[in-house]
């Protein structure tokens, strides 16, 4: 169907090194560096890249979800936070919490809770990362 593009390119060693990550579609390009992904420096990281995808794909799946079950949403509106932590002498993402808050006229919340748990399991981007332990904090407004 459709094949998406993400590049890096990375100058140097680990720690006095630098580097930029663009996406394919030219809508973002950005700076990272050691510091900006195990520290606080600024710039962009892969975690961080990480979660906005699967926040992005979440809330487009939990609206499709909801659409299908007669209950649009007005507003879906999702946080993912990746957890990156020392692991087997190097690092791994160990989890990643999502938390989403949604607008949806007319559905209980035992149904909403449904729906989010599958657009947590079925969208690609949860598929992709089948690895990791994803955890949901759902919430109605």
């Amino acid at each position: 169907m459709v094949t998406r593009t993400g590049s890096a390119v990375w100058e140097g060693t680990l720690k006095q090194g630098r580097g930029t990550m663009k996406l394919g579609s030219g809508a973002f390009e950005g700076p990272y560096s050691f510091s900006s992904r195990f520290e606080e420096g600024k710039g962009t990281n892969p975690e961080e890249l990480i979660g906005a995808a699967e926040a992005g794909c979440f809330s487009m799946a939990l609206s499709f979800n909801l659409e299908k079950a007669g209950h649009p949403a007005k507003r879906v509106s999702t946080t993912a936070r990746v957890k990156l932590e020392p692991a087997d002498g190097g690092f791994k993402i160990t989890s990643i919490d999502l938390k989403t808050e949604a607008d949806v006229p007319g559905i209980d919340e035992p149904k909403f809770r449904e729906q989010a748990e599958l657009a947590k399991k079925n969208c690609p981007v949860s598929v992709a990362l089948a690895a990791t332990q994803i955890n949901l904090d759902a919430k109605l407004l």
